[in-house]
């Protein structure tokens, strides 16, 4: 696929006319990277604005033990680059970034960007967006950290990625909600109880999606 192609079939760009893809399209490249390539690192500066076309990657922290924190998962027709001031012509990450899939990147100048689009207006909309998205993200991460229980955990993990959820092994989901395997055993089958889920051969599927996310937002 060309990138004015790409281009078109993110989100992002959808109230940019012909003329405007062309020019975003003479300033990108697009870039395949494989599973488990370490895009970023905590703290890195980018001069390029990310896009991830297709595929998904996940953001994590490395604490002090060397131990994994995980944060979020970054899905297709998502930007990737963490935006921490839009005057500067670099940006830096807030955590580390790598694919959890083969995946594929739309890589744009981000000074060009600026140039060409914010400084004109246009896409600003979309880039405050996407400013608000990341900042709803943290909170739900910070809720999920302190806030929640191990139910309200399991729940808004299976609310909001089944498709995910369903992809992981239960050791890894157990990891990224630091919580005991056998408690996330506990919750599943509660859940499952109660006739929010099912569980068929393994696999997850939503019965009541009410009140699987009443458990969640009314924390």
């Amino acid at each position: 696929m060309s990138i004015t192609n790409t281009i078109k079939t993110l989100n992002f760009f959808t109230t940019l006319d012909e003329v405007q893809v062309e020019l975003l399209a003479a300033i990108s490249t697009i870039d395949s990277y494989e599973k488990d390539y370490i895009l970023s690192y905590e703290k890195t500066q980018s001069e390029k604005l990310l896009f991830l076309v297709d595929g998904q990657a996940k953001s994590y922290k490395i604490d002090k033990h060397e131990n994994e924190i995980f944060l979020f998962f970054i899905n297709q027709n998502n930007m990737l680059s963490e935006i921490s001031n839009i005057n500067k012509n670099q940006q830096s990450f807030f955590s580390n970034i790598a694919f959890i899939e083969n995946s594929i990147v739309l890589s744009i100048d981000y000074k060009s960007f600026k140039n060409n689009f914010l400084n004109k207006n246009i896409l600003n909309m979309e880039f405050a967006n996407e400013i608000i998205a990341r900042a709803n993200k943290l909170e739900s991460l910070i809720n999920r950290e302190f806030i929640f229980d191990a139910v309200a955990k399991v729940s808004m993990m299976i609310g909001s990625d089944l498709n995910m959820f369903n992809k992981l092994k239960r050791h890894n989901i157990s990891l990224m909600l630091h919580i005991q395997p056998s408690t996330l055993s506990r919750v599943l089958n509660r859940l499952k109880k109660d006739n929010i889920i099912d569980i068929i051969q393994g696999k997850v599927s939503i019965l009541d999606k009410n009140n699987l996310e009443t458990i969640y937002k009314e924390w």
